[in-house]
């Protein structure tokens, strides 16, 4: 299947700004909309499946497909490997689906990277970066978790501002309001997206395409 109209898109945010409860949002309210599943040298953990929510390789195998160039982006993440597949990508896309990615600034400037190697992944690429209306409100949403020490928390939002200095590497800033205003603005901008002429179609029954190739007479 041709990737026309199909979208790789990729969602960055400080953490705590709410992109994983935006990407739940969008997966649960689009079928159509498919997450990359990504690859880890992490033993499973209880309830998990090879293949639906990893694919656990070994440290070996994962090491061969980095050094293939298998990989649109991997990392280490507290000692263990993490990696999405060019292959995972590509197949979901040729089948007639969009791919949501959810990657902090660097993982998304490698996709980014990659894309620009290869036709069909850059002209699927949408990235977009989701920031907290203000520091202060990040702060509270972290310490609203209450899985962090104070410490941690600190850190984090350390990290935040480097990452929210590169806000301008993305085609789109979404400043984070409430869930459903988050998802109504990511929703706007994949629809817009679709229409893009390099992206759109025309329908058959119009003629138009076929004809546009004909020579035009001088």
């Amino acid at each position: 299947m041709s990737l026309a109209g199909r979208l790789l898109i990729v969602l960055s945010a400080p953490s705590g700004a709410g992109k994983t409860t935006l990407c739940q949002g969008l997966l649960a309210r689009h079928p159509d909309v498919a997450r990359a599943i990504t690859c880890t040298t992490r033993p499973p953990r209880p309830g998990e499946r090879d293949g639906v929510d990893y694919y656990f390789l070994s440290p070996g195998d994962f090491e061969a497909r980095v050094q293939a160039g298998e990989f649109l982006e991997h990392a280490r993440v507290h000692g263990h490997r993490y990696g999405v597949l060019k292959s995972e990508v590509l197949t979901r896309l040729r089948q007639g689906q969009d791919v949501l990615l959810n990657l902090d600034v660097q993982g998304a400037a490698t996709v980014r990277a990659a894309a620009a190697q290869q036709a069909e992944l850059q002209a699927a690429l949408v990235s977009v970066f989701l920031a907290p209306p203000s520091m202060a409100e990040l702060e509270a949403r972290l310490r609203h978790r209450g899985t962090d020490s104070a410490e941690v928390i600190q850190q984090r939002l350390q990290a935040a501002r480097v990452e929210l200095a590169r806000w301008r590497e993305f085609d789109y800033l979404i400043i984070s309001s409430t869930m459903a205003e988050d998802l109504r603005r990511m929703e706007v901008i994949l629809e817009a997206e679709r229409m893009r002429v390099g992206r759109a179609r025309l329908p058959e029954a119009l003629g138009v395409e076929a004809a546009a190739l004909q020579p035009q007479p001088g």
